[in-house]
């Protein structure tokens, strides 16, 4: 006798079946094991290897002055002009040093470059967890073709994981409504499977890592 079933007939009565039937579950432990070898690598060389490997740039910086000498370095290099900086702890920093930047979004649509401050730098992948819980916002990550991170040690996790419990530890059950994890440039390989930087975003991602505050 001929068997007329489709093999979707035959794909759903083996889901059907495999409900109906309970089993243990073989991994018990699967939740509790480790996804990554252990490491005794430092999280600031973690960090910076990987992301030099998706294009970024890290600068690990002794004091604000070193950062400051930094910023200058590439603001020359870069011939940088429209900077913009709207989260006030980092408008402070610059401003003790007399660094020049927008604090509004006059002529927003050509700037060059955002100063932002993040959420946290995640090691195992070298991305930045930022949101708009501050004053920097959604744009000010996105639009500029340069995007300038000032992150400081406190902020350096190692996993995702890591950097979800410092959010809860500054926000509470108070989220922020986004939030979004850059890992290097914005990037692209839709047309012709040939790699673009900067097609929705940055094209360039600079990390200052500074020591914290006494």
């Amino acid at each position: 006798m001929q068997d007329n079933t489709t093999p979707k007939e035959k794909l759903l009565k083996k889901i059907r079946k495999a409900l109906l039937e309970k089993r243990e579950n073989p991994y018990p432990n699967l939740e509790e094991m480790p996804l990554y070898p252990e490491t005794d690598e430092m999280l600031e060389v973690i960090f910076a290897e990987e992301l030099s490997k998706v294009n970024g740039v890290f600068v690990y910086c002794e004091s604000e002055i070193h950062f400051i000498e930094n910023v200058l370095q590439l603001a020359e290099e870069h011939k940088w002009r429209k900077i913009y900086c709207w989260e006030p702890p980092l408008q402070k920093l610059l401003q003790t040093y007399g660094y020049p930047f927008y604090t509004t979004d006059k002529d927003f649509e050509q700037a060059e470059v955002g100063f932002t401050l993040c959420e946290a730098l995640i090691a195992r992948n070298g991305s930045v967890l930022v949101s708009n819980g501050n004053a920097a916002g959604r744009r000010l990550s996105i639009y500029p073709h340069q995007h300038v991170v000032v992150a400081y040690a406190s902020q350096l996790v190692l996993d995702l994981k890591n950097a979800f419990n410092l959010l809860k530890e500054k926000y509470g059950n108070n989220l922020p409504s986004m939030l979004s994890v850059i890992t290097g440039p914005s990037r692209t390989a839709d047309i012709e499977k040939t790699l673009v930087l900067g097609a929705h975003g940055p094209k360039e991602l600079f990390v200052f890592l500074l020591d914290d505050l006494a």
